[in-house]
């Protein structure tokens, strides 16, 4: 029961976080408005929620004693290890950002790395939602 409520929520979770990419790109640009910016960290929260909620249910659902992990739930287990820290890590960097341009900054330092880590954490998920949805 509670894996098949970790995947509804993975892959409800799955449209915010579509949505916060594709609102990133008009969320750092030079011409930014503060409304892009807010629907942006929006659209990420939520895609946060959803997605901790679906690993809670992942990683404290029963396991069967003497049951081996194999073919694609493996890679699904093993990508998890990608954009499990990534959705931790995106978040952070995302807020050290949106408080340099909430502040007329360019976003410096570390927070630059906020989109590739967010783009590699997005592409590790869909492999990981892809692993598990076709026979292989």
């Amino acid at each position: 029961h509670m894996l098949k409520i970790h995947q509804r929520l993975g892959l409800i979770a799955t449209v915010p976080i579509v949505a916060s990419v594709i609102t990133g790109t008009g969320a750092g640009g030079k011409s930014t408005s503060t409304t892009d910016r807010w629907v942006h960290l929006a659209l990420g929260s939520a895609a946060g929620d959803l997605y901790f909620t679906s690993a809670y249910f992942a990683i404290f659902a029963p396991k069967i004693p003497g049951t081996e992990t194999r073919g694609p739930i493996r890679l699904h287990k093993a990508l998890a290890w990608i954009h499990g820290p990534g959705m931790i890590l995106t978040p952070i960097l995302g807020a050290i950002a949106f408080d340099q341009k909430s502040r007329g900054d360019k976003v410096h330092g570390i927070a630059s790395a906020h989109s590739a880590v967010a783009i590699v954490t997005a592409a590790a998920y869909g492999a990981a939602i892809v692993s598990v949805s076709f026979k292989f």
